[in-house]
């Protein structure tokens, strides 16, 4: 089976019966995501080498407009899923990739205090997203064996949910009881001197929590809020790619990934929000029909996405408690 015929028979099966539940009641699509990955369409991009189907931005472009026409906060997930997927299949473990090919982990972005959900990055210069290595006081420090990461991400989407984050910090710096003259000039560096690191954070690390109260702009039922470290402590081999070269992989990996998946969801909820609005000035026109008070085209609810800033929704309310992020299950390998 095709993955169009593939993703239709979700869309129509899984996805779209829970979706009004997903939209007004904010619930996670766990369901319609463990469908998309049986289905082979988490694994989409995954190289075919690794099990995966081998496809490129343009496909998955289309699997996130189809599904963003059935349900936002499921596009929104994938958004993110593939953007981080662009990374994890160049630099990833193989037994990562191969997770991701048989559709048993979801993948998410936690780039900056402004994450793709918030910071729309279409309308923004490259020098400007990501953020600098510096914003929200990112910092990874080394320890023998392990990084404790420490940072506080916004717009997060797939928040608690996601089974790993593409994660990034200032360059390394060592522990005081490391810092001898035998450790690396890479190890020594004060963090954010010299640019930005990747990591990949799984969902089970010891302290990485989301607030009780999700925060963020996202469409309902996403699950875009906030992720704290403070710190979160990753193996030193849960780097993605070299120290300092975060950035790079960013903005030829991830970010033109982003802005086409983004563009592409941006389209249909547009399109659903203006075929919404039509058809509430049709029934107004109707003898007897009172002028609807909903929404213009202009200005779309959550759920549906906002105007300006992409699939993004609007805000909810402030932070509360802290709950634990991660998930038991789709969790990294031992090292």
């Amino acid at each position: 089976m095709s993955y169009r015929s593939s993703l239709s028979a979700v869309l129509a099966d899984v996805v779209a019966p829970a979706a009004e539940v997903t939209g007004e009641q904010g619930r996670f699509p766990r369901t319609g995501v463990t469908a998309l990955g049986r289905a082979g369409l988490l694994g989409l991009t995954v190289a075919v080498a690794d099990g995966g189907g081998g496809r490129g931005c343009a496909e998955a472009a289309e699997v996130v407009a189809r599904t963003a026409r059935v349900c936002p906060a499921t596009a929104a997930v994938l958004t993110s899923h593939f953007a981080a997927v662009a990374a994890l299949g160049r630099y990833g473990s193989s037994w990562l990739r191969g997770e991701i090919a048989a559709g048993r982990h979801l993948a998410t972005l936690a780039l900056g205090d402004r994450g793709p959900a918030g910071s729309a990055p279409a309308g923004e210069g490259a020098g400007r997203w990501p953020p600098a290595p510096g914003e929200g006081g990112s910092t990874a420090v080394r320890s023998g064996d392990v990084v404790a990461l420490r940072a506080r991400r916004r717009d997060v989407v797939a928040a608690g949910e996601a089974d790993s984050y593409l994660w990034s910090s200032g360059t390394l710096e060592s522990s005081r009881s490391d810092r001898s003259p035998a450790l690396s000039g890479a190890s020594r560096r004060p963090a954010g001197e010299g640019g930005m690191t990747l990591w990949v954070v799984p969902a089970h690390a010891p302290d990485l929590f989301v607030p009780a109260r999700p925060y963020g702009g996202g469409p309902s039922g996403s699950g875009t809020s906030t992720v704290c470290a403070d710190p979160v402590l990753v193996p030193a081999d849960a780097m993605l790619g070299p120290d300092g070269a975060g950035r790079d992989i960013v903005l030829g990996l991830v970010r033109p990934w982003l802005l086409e998946l983004t563009a592409a969801m941006a389209a249909e909820v547009s399109r659903a929000a203006e075929a919404a609005f039509a058809e509430a000035q049709f029934a107004g026109a109707r003898p007897g029909g009172g002028r609807s008070q909903g929404a213009g085209p202009g200005d779309v609810r959550a759920g549906d996405g906002r105007s300006g800033d992409g699939p993004a929704g609007t805000a909810r309310p402030a932070d509360g408690g802290l709950a634990p992020a991660g998930r038991p299950a789709g969790t990294l390998a031992p090292t």
